[in-house]
């Protein structure tokens, strides 16, 4: 009887488990340091022009939501196996624009899985390494070159001046020519650095060119 009795226990425990308070707080304040300093980061290496708030809320939120869910169900067979059941009918479907994002959306679910799990030294070792690395990486591709858009709308009669002046600019390449009368369009995808964009003046100094047009612009989506 007492052997039996002891299975019965073990399965019983497996199955209910016990969550402490203080393992439950320390994972959600590790998640939530964590969380901030990713938020930093990213603040840091946003290219974009206005960041959105929900978005910064939202990496902070997922950390510790996700160290909250872990926490509770690495101590509770039947909890996890709900869970599993309950996140296989959820879909998602908001649209990610940036590559970058998701990243950071995978950054801070896995530091909230590890403070979950209990390994809060190497979650914030982990996550200094990552952000510090990144950084490095991202100032390091700030100084190389940027990719801009530059459309030039001119008169036929500067057509030629036009093609000499383009030959002294840095790697270029045609992406579309439109003709309307005797006017011109043309656009180049062209690399230079954020603050050489006093490369193209010449071009506007020519006779016979109406504008001179240089956006920045990200080639995954293209314009």
């Amino acid at each position: 009887m007492e052997i039996i009795e002891l299975i019965q226990n073990a399965i019983v425990q497996q199955f209910t488990g016990t969550i402490s308070l203080s393992s439950i707080l320390l994972s959600l304040i590790t998640s939530f340091v964590i969380a901030l300093f990713i938020l930093v980061v990213y603040k840091r290496t946003y290219n974009g022009v206005v960041m959105s708030k929900s978005f910064s809320l939202l990496l902070v939120l997922l950390a510790m939501v996700t160290s909250l869910a872990v926490r509770t169900i690495s101590s509770n067979l039947a909890l996890s196996l709900g869970m599993v059941g309950a996140l296989s009918i959820v879909r998602y479907r908001t649209a990610v624009k940036d590559p970058m994002d998701t990243g950071f959306i995978f950054w801070a679910i896995m530091a909230g899985i590890m403070a979950g799990i209990g390994l809060y030294l190497i979650a914030i070792i982990s996550a200094l390494a990552l952000g510090v690395l990144f950084m490095l990486v991202f100032g390091f591709e700030v100084k190389k070159s940027s990719q801009f858009l530059l459309i030039i709308r001119y008169d036929s009669l500067a057509h030629e001046a036009v093609l000499t002046a383009l030959t002294k600019l840095p790697k270029h390449k045609l992406r579309n020519k439109t003709m309307v009368g005797s006017k011109i369009e043309l656009t180049f995808d062209i690399e230079i650095k954020s603050y050489e964009e006093q490369v193209v003046d010449p071009l506007k100094a020519i006779v016979g060119v109406d504008s001179v047009n240089l956006i920045s612009y990200q080639h995954d989506y293209g314009l």
